[in-house]
């Protein structure tokens, strides 16, 4: 009878699968790719843009207004609850059960969209 191979060996396998893959790309990348592409840098190509608007500031200490900030934060809170909602509502007649955290679920969403509301973070002109 023969002695079965170790339970870590197709781990083993995986890791070295993976270390040769990554060394093969960031050789392919490195040296082999760049010999093939012609490299003939030309004035339009090495500036900030190819086309389009100009950037108004130059550099990466442009500030933004805060509002764009409040706006994701609100699309991300709609967004989880359309994520929460949905699966919910279309297992409703199995998870009865569940109505009252819903509810409770929303009239938290509820109070959050009434107090953002309130604060004016609807209204983009201000």
């Amino acid at each position: 009878m023969a002695h079965p191979a170790s339970p870590f060996l197709s781990v083993l396998i995986l890791l070295l699968v993976a270390a040769v893959t990554a060394v093969a790309i960031l050789v392919l990348s490195g040296w082999v790719l760049p010999m093939l592409k012609p490299n003939n840098p030309k004035e339009a190509k090495l500036r900030v843009y190819e086309c389009g608007v100009p950037p108004l500031q130059t550099g990466a200490r442009h500030k933004y207004s805060v509002k764009f900030y409040l706006t994701a934060m609100l699309f991300i809170l709609f967004d989880v609850e359309a994520a929460f909602l949905l699966p919910w509502a279309v297992n409703f007649k199995h998870a009865l059960w569940t109505f009252g955290a819903m509810l409770s679920f929303m009239g938290t969403l509820l109070v959050g969209f009434i107090y953002a509301w309130g604060k004016g973070a609807f209204e983009w002109e201000r």
